[in-house]
């Protein structure tokens, strides 16, 4: 979904297809490769094999043949599915820097990083300021997410219960923040 986004916004912005890939590819992948590079996990999970290269490029180039079809889905649709990305990358970061045995501290950085890294340089790219420093609710949502889920893998050591809290409170507050307006 993320990598859809990116491409539609590049499509928007007059890109042409390769400059959508690019985009689209960029943001779907660029959060978990920094996490992975952060933790020292090389080559990236998202470069060890084919699949998410095929999985992101197809997505940009869909969106880029199809993006009449894209700008039709409802904007709370695609919000709330921008909340599940936030939130599961943030979850999965956290989870993966606490099983690396970083610190607590780490683990939220890391977590953040994997939830914003893509729509960081997805915004740079598209000239735009990034999100992440204008909605303090985003990163704020990715921090809270990965606190829990730090937080309770290091009380509790139960990864599915750690990540399922962690994912509800960063996507219910990031989802909270936007129903308020």
């Amino acid at each position: 979904m993320r990598g859809v986004e990116g491409a539609a916004l590049a499509a928007h912005a007059g890109f042409d297809l390769l400059g959508v890939l690019v985009v689209g590819f960029v943001t779907a992948v660029v959060g978990g490769i920094l996490r992975d590079v952060l933790l020292g996990d090389l080559p990236p999970a998202a470069l060890r094999s084919s699949s998410r290269i095929v999985v992101a490029l197809g997505a940009s180039v869909a969106t880029f043949v199809l993006l009449a079809l894209v700008d039709e889905v409802p904007s709370t649709v695609i919000l709330t599915l921008d909340g599940v990305g936030l939130a599961l990358f943030a979850v999965i970061g956290a989870q993966k820097a606490s099983a690396h045995g970083a610190s607590l501290w780490v683990v939220v950085a890391v977590g953040v990083v994997a939830a914003t890294g893509g729509g960081v340089v997805r915004d740079v790219l598209l000239g735009h300021t990034p999100v992440l420093l204008t909605q303090s609710v985003y990163g704020v949502a990715a921090a809270l997410g990965a606190l829990a889920t730090g937080i309770l893998l290091l009380a509790t050591r139960r990864a599915h219960l750690s990540i399922a809290v962690g994912f509800v409170l960063a996507f219910g507050l990031r989802e909270a923040v936007l129903l308020i307006g």
